[in-house]
């Protein structure tokens, strides 16, 4: 017997070792630090995709049982999606500009979502007093442009009125 087997000192045996032997060992973490990279974020604007989903959530919101159908009735599947592309265009257009480089377009986004809501209560309280009603005919899309037209440049001078 050796004398490390004598006082308990025996050496480890192979069986509990790693399999990469110690020169292919890792680095420690500090020496690994990903190079920063350099990404633009921005939300501004939105992605086709992103639109045709809030006019799908627009037509949902006006053709479905809600709150604002309780008071406002909710509207026929043609006349909704007429009415939900032309508020998202012209909240869309409302917004415009270009975002500032230290908002990523944050305050544009707030402004579009501001708009669509604006517009979207707009229509259905223009539609709501004109006495339609989903059981009555619907209303043409001809007629459902030019009340949202009508409401955009309602809104156009009440903002100009107040400046």
């Amino acid at each position: 017997m050796t004398d490390k087997e004598d006082n308990g000192l025996s050496e480890p045996s192979t069986m509990a070792e790693p399999d990469n032997p110690p020169h292919h060992q890792e680095p420690p973490q500090e020496a690994k630090k990903p190079d920063k990279i350099n990404v633009a974020f921005s939300i501004w604007p939105p992605t086709q995709r992103t639109r045709d989903a809030v006019i799908n959530r627009l037509i949902e919101t006006l053709t479905t049982p809600s709150v604002l159908a309780k008071r406002y009735g909710t509207l026929p599947a043609d006349e909704a999606s007429t009415t939900a592309r032309l508020v998202e265009e012209e909240a869309y257009a409302a917004a415009g500009g270009s975002p500032n480089a230290d908002d990523e377009g944050i305050e544009i986004l707030q402004v579009y979502s501001r708009e669509i809501s604006k517009r979207m209560l707009e229509a259905v309280k223009t539609r709501a007093a004109s006495g339609s009603t989903a059981d009555d005919a619907p209303q043409s899309p001809v007629a459902a442009s030019v009340a949202a037209s009508t409401i955009s440049e309602e809104i156009s001078s009440v903002k100009t009125e107040s400046v």
